[in-house]
């Protein structure tokens, strides 16, 4: 296991101020702090509700108060990285809904793309503004060495948890503002402004003025409405619900105390089958009926696009190596985690005689459910695993166990490492625009590689060292 602080008994260089400050912080005044920091969480509002728990699904995501720390140069690699997957996930999604250029050479069986649940017969043949369909991309990323580090999945629907980055940042400002004086850390804040930036480049052709944009939420009850709403207020833009806009003519319109108004973009944070009663599901009471005629008619730009999920398949995941080389023509910055595909036979073979040692998920899994980790698992979860996978192979990929890098994390006798990930948002536009860092996510239980906050994970500051 990787530590990301020491280097056997040496404290690595990015880390020695984060040491003496832990060590010169009383138990009490720690004790303090971090009932401090949840205190902030609550009066913000900032929660994640858990499905299925019972009772008030409502709770806080614990925050741990140890920063993770990268440096400028490992930053940079992945920043680089981030950047021309984000690039090349786009131009995939351009080829699938158009020429398949990338089907016709050979280098992805059709058969996982038109048969994948999230390919949405209805984007075939449309061209979105800038061709972009992925505008917001989280990809998430595991380290496993000083310069090892690999993308575990892409994200490249409506990614969550950008929030709690930003929300980390400040929490951890207002606590310790001190340490932001001790160290050149870069600004995450500049977040919303780039968010607004990117949505507003990608207004359609249809647009003559200065682009009306709006976040589409499901609704209070969603588990990331905090964060929708809270974007919202940043960005100074309006938080609305399907009921809060019609379509008439070749438009989408917001009902207003002063009447229609037109807009131009719209950052959708619900699922493609909820968007349009007339084009996807009909019992849907959540999205627009007529949205998608408007979107196609260039009346109206819908991010990320209706579609993209096809790219968040853990079974294409697998093949954006080769996209990066095909629509690119570079080699791959950052590395895939080696996978498994259930749906081919010798991989099939496999997985079903090592078990015990791999990481099996569904293929269109999220969130840290549908998931096996075989060397945490008792053999009856093993055993009714097996049966999914011969029961449905092709809805399963398996990967190794990978050894997850871990942070210092404050528990009850000081601090101890934690495994992490981290997700960074990629934003796709005019430009490609990342601000430095991300969410880092921890698993809280000692041992644990589930980091996901369904899942009992929490979250920490992210500091990329400036220059």
């Amino acid at each position: 296991m990787f530590n990301e602080m020491l280097n056997g008994a040496e404290v690595r260089a990015a880390y020695e101020s984060l040491e003496r400050w832990h060590k010169s912080m009383p138990d009490d005044l720690r004790s303090l702090k971090q009932s401090e920091a949840e205190n902030l969480f609550k009066r913000v509002g900032i929660t994640f509700a858990v499905y299925g728990e019972g009772g008030d699904p409502e709770r806080l995501i614990p925050f741990d108060m140890f920063p993770r720390v990268f440096t400028n140069s490992e930053w940079r690699k992945l920043d680089r990285g981030i950047r021309q997957r984000a690039a090349a996930l786009n131009a995939f999604l351009a080829d699938v809904y158009d020429r398949g250029e990338i089907i016709k050479a050979g280098r992805i069986p059709e058969h996982l793309i038109t048969k994948n649940a999230a390919f949405e017969k209805a984007a075939i043949g449309f061209r979105p503004p800038r061709n972009i369909y992925s505008h917001i991309v989280g990809i998430d990323l595991v380290r496993t060495g000083a310069d090892q580090f690999f993308v575990l999945e892409d994200n490249c629907r409506t990614p969550s948890g950008v929030s709690y980055m930003l929300q980390n940042r400040e929490v951890m400002m207002r606590m310790f503002p001190q340490l932001f004086v001790e160290n050149r850390i870069a600004p995450v804040d500049g977040y919303a402004r780039l968010l607004k930036k990117t949505l507003a480049s990608v207004a359609p052709l249809k647009c003559d003025s200065e682009p009306t944009v709006v976040i589409l939420t499901p609704g209070q009850f969603n588990s990331a409405y905090y964060e929708h709403s809270y974007l919202a207020d940043l960005m100074g833009v309006e938080l609305v619900e399907g009921q809060d806009l019609f379509v008439e003519g070749d438009f989408v319109w917001m009902k207003t105390t002063e009447g229609p108004k037109k807009v131009d973009v719209i950052y959708r944070r619900l699922d493609d089958d909820f968007i349009d009663p007339l084009c996807f599901r009909p019992d849907s009471m959540l999205g627009v009926p007529g949205l998608m005629s408007v979107y196609r008619s260039g009346g109206v730009n819908i991010c990320s696009c209706p579609g993209a999920g096809v790219a968040d398949d853990k079974a294409i995941y697998t093949y954006v190596p080769e996209m990066i080389r095909f629509y690119l023509g570079e080699a791959p910055i950052l590395e895939n985690v080696p996978t498994w595909q259930c749906a081919k036979n010798d991989d099939y073979k496999y997985v079903l005689e090592h078990l015990s040692e791999l990481v099996v998920k569904e293929v269109h899994g999220s969130g840290g459910y549908g998931m096996l980790v075989g060397p945490a698992s008792d053999k009856s979860t093993i055993e009714l695993f097996r049966q999914k996978i011969i029961e449905n192979p092709g809805n399963y990929i398996a990967q190794p166990t990978l050894s997850l890098s871990a942070c210092p994390t404050f528990v009850d006798a000081g601090i101890a490492p934690r495994h992490v990930d981290l997700r960074p948002y990629c934003l796709v536009g005019e430009t490609i625009e990342l601000v430095p860092g991300g969410l880092t996510r921890v698993a809280m239980t000692e041992g644990s590689l589930v980091v996901n906050s369904s899942q009992g994970g929490g979250v920490k500051d992210t500091w990329v060292l400036a220059e």
